[in-house]
């Protein structure tokens, strides 16, 4: 069953996607895993691979995971579940699956994929070679199966300063609701718990 409305991608005024490629969601969970640690992921059909994460891009996962942790128990929500790096069905009829960095899961994590009605909270990492198409193809999978929040978040370049960016879902559209940038602690908002960081803790 998909997990995205079977009408399009995401609502209707979204923006027009790629024709959906030869791959299903089957052949990409029958795939063998890499022996390099790069991640495979399907979109609308169509294999993308990305490299093995940086080490900074894995203690900032690392990090942002241990913080929703401790904030989800804070929470008392012993319904949710923090999982970094998890396989997520995003929806069959649209072909996509992928692997985000972090995931609040609102069952146990037993398995090794999950549909995406399964999650509360979807986070990207986007490193600097990331194509913006991809990110914004992404975003649209989340957003069209339904994913309640979804947290973008930026990796220091020469050029820019980490950031994060927090996205409520509004009528299968993200909305953005909170940006934050280094120096202070800032609340989040559009979060399935209180929570707050100082995205300077992020980086090595």
């Amino acid at each position: 069953m998909s997990a995205a409305p079977e009408q399009g991608y995401g609502p209707p005024g979204a923006p027009r996607r790629p024709a959906i490629g030869p791959h299903t969601v089957e052949d990409w969970l029958a795939l063998n895993p890499t022996a390099d640690g790069s991640r495979v992921e399907l979109i609308l059909g169509h294999i993308h691979v990305s490299p093995a994460p940086s080490g900074e891009h894995q203690l900032a996962a690392f990090t942002l995971a241990l913080a929703i942790r401790e904030a989800v128990r804070a929470a008392g929500r012993s319904d949710l579940h923090v999982v970094p790096a998890v396989n997520v069905r995003i929806s069959t009829a649209f072909r996509t699956a992928l692997i985000p960095d972090v995931v609040v899961l609102t069952r146990p994590p037993v398995g090794v994929s999950f549909p995406a009605e399964a999650l509360a909270l979807a986070v990207e990492i986007w490193s600097p070679g990331n194509p913006r198409v991809e990110r914004e193809l992404k975003m649209l999978g989340y957003a069209g199966a339904g994913v309640p929040f979804f947290w973008a978040v930026d990796q220091s370049s020469e050029l820019s300063e980490p950031r994060l960016t927090a996205y409520r879902l509004d009528e299968g559209l993200y909305r953005e609701e909170d940006v934050l940038k280094p120096g202070t602690e800032a609340p989040i908002t559009a979060s399935p718990v209180p929570f707050r960081l100082d995205i300077s803790d992020l980086a090595v």
